[in-house]
Parts: structure tokens; C-alpha cells; sequence
């Protein structure tokens, strides 16, 4: 029996209880880099409204963390191997944790909605988890890269 599943790392066959991964060839591939672009995006957008606007010094920092996610996962990926990979991962994840905080400041203090907030933060909990594991599954059984096959 062979079925696709979708993963935080792209798509991937299962076959006879055996995963394996589908080549992914940039960066851009990874299903996480592409959620971890639309956070920044999502950000970027809430960040050009006032009365956020105005707070530029707040602006910078959670523009910072939420670009620090996407930017980590891409500059790991690129590097010479797994091990340095796995690092970059775990700094966008605890990036993508920073970016969890902002918004709860960003919240208390008035500049989203709580509907906005509950979209955002929910979207930076699954990037964390999707970082997590690839993070894992790279350790465990090496990338799903080509470079690294």
C-alpha cells in the first residue's frame, strides 16, 4: 500500500510502515519555511496599522523575530550538513517562541484584536512544533535533503 502524507518537511511516501522522503531540493520546498513566510508576512501586516505603527522600537523587534524564523530554517538548511542544520532550527524555534511573547504583549497591550491574536499564535505554536520536528526527524534518520543523501 502506498499513500502520500504531508509533513512539515514536504510530502513523503509510506510504504509498508517505512517512511521516505521526497527530495527537497530548496529551502523554499520545506512546508515550514513556507509557514514560517507567512507568519513574517502576517506580521508585517499588523505591524504597518496603528496604533502599532507608532510603538517603531516594538515594531522592529517582533518584525525581527518573526523575519529570524524564516531567515534561521533557510541559513541552516545551506550549510555544510545535518548537525549545523539542526542548530539553525532550533534557533528559528526558539525565534518563532519570541515572536509567541511579542504577540502576547502586542495583545495586553491593545494593538490586535483577540482574533488576530488567537490566528497568529496559534500559526507560531505549529511552526514551533513543525521545527521540532524536523528537527527531530533529521537527527533521527538524516535530512530530507539532497545534499545530504
Amino acid at each position: 500500500m502506498l499513500r502520500i502524507v504531508e509533513g512539515s518537511f514536504g510530502a513523503c511516501k509510506v510504504e509498508r510502515g517505512r517512511v521516505e522522503m521526497e527530495r527537497i531540493r530548496r529551502f523554499e520546498d520545506l512546508e515550514v519555511f513556507q509557514k514560517a513566510r507567512e507568519l513574517c508576512k502576517n506580521v508585517y501586516s499588523i505591524t504597518n496599522k496603528e496604533p502599532f505603527k507608532s510603538d517603531y522600537r516594538f515594531v522592529q523587534q517582533i518584525r525581527a523575530a518573526a523575519g529570524s524564523v524564516m531567515d534561521n530554517i533557510a541559513e541552516g538548511y545551506e550549510r555544510n550538513g545535518n548537525k549545523e542544520f539542526v542548530n539553525f532550527l532550533y534557533i528559528a524555534k526558539g525565534s518563532c517562541g519570541e515572536v509567541r511573547s511579542q504577540l502576547l504583549r502586542v495583545h495586553d497591550v491593545g494593538f490586535i484584536d483577540k482574533d488576530t491574536f488567537e490566528k497568529l499564535y496559534i500559526n507560531a505554536q505549529e511552526i514551533g512544533r513543525m521545527i521540532y520536528h524536523l528537527a527531530q526527524m533529521i537527527k533521527q534518520n538524516g535530512s530530507p535533503g539532497v545534499k545530504y543523501t
